[in-house]
């Protein structure tokens, strides 16, 4: 079986600074003053119809966006069937996802040539379904990154707004399943969400992503990066797509050891029934939206701020009840992010060390091979990108007996206060807690705030391959706004709410209490209904 890849010539890569200034903690200035290389795509002045009707035309998509980075085989084991509740719906997998008849790189040279020997649940789920599987999709490396630039395919382009020529950022690390759905190349596209990895790129290419509460959907087959961040998302154009992928996946998979039982499942859903009814009518009486003081630092865009201002007053409109909350924790969470997710991804990649699988670089004549680091030393510096050998620096010194305390379980107790934040705003308790408490009367059923600080940045302007400089901590605060739902495990839906005062997409995140999966996507269609359509 033969597979396609799309790669391009070497650019050097220079991002714009956000402004967004932050605590980060000095564990981050070991993330900064570094230099990467990517590899570009087909400059385009124009892209094909959105639904191209032949594979030759969807490649010629592609080659604009960089999206698929390996394509199914016409008529082969991913071929869409006529039956079922996906029957004839194309969907997309992001390449850190386990398919047993395509490779999975996780966008590495130190995956280059690995094919699972198995699908993951997902892709078996959705391929039972009747759904056909165009190909994979392009993401950062192990999912490492906001803008989709740390990736050994080369960066993926924003598709919105190409026929002018504009270069931005799909964002990351899902960013080639957020392009392949926003350029038509897909009905819908699974991604994996860690701490923002759908939510931001479906807001900076204009889509819908859903992140699923935390054990809802089966991780079985999926390559990890941090175990307790980890999610499969969807993404399509609209909400009523994303909410048959889901259904269809968001089942009990014993295989997976962080699946939420079924008995807390069927808890949270009659926890929440009659909240359903309240989305069901054409007015929303009765709904509370909370509206978090802290998602609007000075630094957000006015443009965003105007966009979110209208959907609130769409919602005020049609009944529903506006609270502003606090989440008094919220600075603090990406500092926690980072730590967390770092300290967990150097303890899952420490399995790629040239000897059992995967990449594998030979010592140098005269190496000193009497330490089996030495020899592991040769393959993770070659087979590793830049930005995930400074997560693995990064994790491994929180994890270290010097750091322990001070990093990663404070960062753990962080992470607890920003779940008792939510916990306390929430009108529905956690189903997940041993100890159920009484509902809040004055709480909230959902939150609703900006999906992201700004529109999609522009890529790098460098074409000749030379490296240039970037400020690393500007990438890192892209997902200043997600991380906090990520850490407590919540559901959260990017939903497309305009265009910003540059015509590019912004969205708007609805977050639910754990469980409440499908009244966020009932208030993402109210909202969906109150937008101007962006495709």
């Amino acid at each position: 079986m033969s597979h396609s890849t799309k790669s391009g010539r070497p650019f050097a890569c220079r991002l714009g600074r956000t402004g967004m200034s932050l605590r980060l903690g000095d564990h981050l200035t070991m993330l900064s003053h570094s230099r990467l290389k990517c590899r570009s795509v087909c400059n385009v002045t124009s892209l094909k119809p959105r639904h191209a009707s032949s594979v030759q035309a969807t490649r010629d998509v592609n080659s604009a966006v960089n999206a698929i980075v390996a394509y199914s085989q016409q008529d082969g084991p991913y071929s869409a069937s006529s039956s079922g509740p996906l029957a004839n719906v194309s969907i997309a997998i992001k390449d850190n996802i386990c398919t047993q008849s395509l490779p999975t790189t996780c966008s590495s040279r130190m995956l280059e040539s690995f094919t699972s020997p198995f699908d993951a649940t997902v892709v078996s789920l959705i391929s039972r379904a009747g759904a056909g599987i165009v190909g994979k999709t392009n993401c950062d490396e192990f999912g490492m990154g906001s803008l989709n630039i740390h990736s050994a395919h080369g960066p993926v382009v924003n598709p919105f707004g190409l026929g002018s020529g504009e270069r931005r950022s799909a964002g990351g690390s899902s960013g080639g399943s957020a392009a392949a759905v926003a350029a038509g190349i897909c009905d819908a596209a699974l991604g994996t969400d860690t701490g923002g990895s759908v939510r931001l790129p479906a807001s900076y290419c204009g889509v819908v992503g859903l992140k699923p509460s935390y054990g809802i959907i089966s991780r079985w087959g999926v390559v990890s990066f941090a175990d307790s961040l980890d999610c499969v998302g969807v993404l399509a154009k609209d909400v009523s797509t994303v909410r048959r992928v889901h259904s269809t996946i968001a089942v009990y998979d014993p295989r997976d050891p962080t699946a939420a039982p079924p008995h807390v499942r069927d808890a949270a859903a009659q926890s929440y029934a009659d909240r359903l009814n309240l989305v069901e009518s054409s007015s929303l009486a009765g709904l509370r939206v909370g509206v978090p003081q802290e998602y609007f630092p000075t630094e957000l865009q006015s443009s965003v701020v105007e966009s979110v201002r209208r959907v609130l007053d769409a919602l005020r409109a049609r009944g529903a009840t506006l609270v502003p909350v606090s989440l008094p924790s919220t600075p603090y969470a990406l500092s926690a992010y980072y730590v967390i997710s770092s300290a967990e991804a150097s303890s899952n990649l420490a399995r790629y060390d040239g000897i059992e699988y995967g990449f594998r670089a030979e010592p140098p004549p005269g190496a000193n091979l009497t330490k089996t680091a030495n020899v592991y030393a040769h393959t993770r510096s070659q087979g590793f990108g830049k930005e995930v050998q400074r997560r693995t620096l990064l994790g491994t010194y929180a994890l270290s007996a010097d750091a322990f305390e001070n990093y990663f379980l404070q960062a753990q107790r962080v992470r607890n206060m920003i779940k008792s934040d939510f916990n306390r705003v929430f009108r529905v308790p956690n189903a997940l807690l041993s100890s159920r408490s009484h509902p809040v009367e004055d709480g909230v059923d959902v939150l609703l705030h900006p999906s992201a600080i700004q529109t999609a940045p522009p890529l790098p302007d460098g074409a000749d391959g030379s490296p240039t400089d970037s400020s690393s901590l500007d990438t890192y605060v892209q997902d200043v706004l997600t991380v906090p739902a990520s850490l407590a495990g919540l559901p959260a839906m990017n939903v497309p709410a305009g265009r910003g005062a540059d015509g590019w997409p912004i969205g708007v995140s609805v977050v639910g209490q754990w469980g409440s999966d499908e009244l966020v996507l009932k208030v993402g269609e109210v909202i969906e209904g109150c937008t101007p359509k962006l495709f």
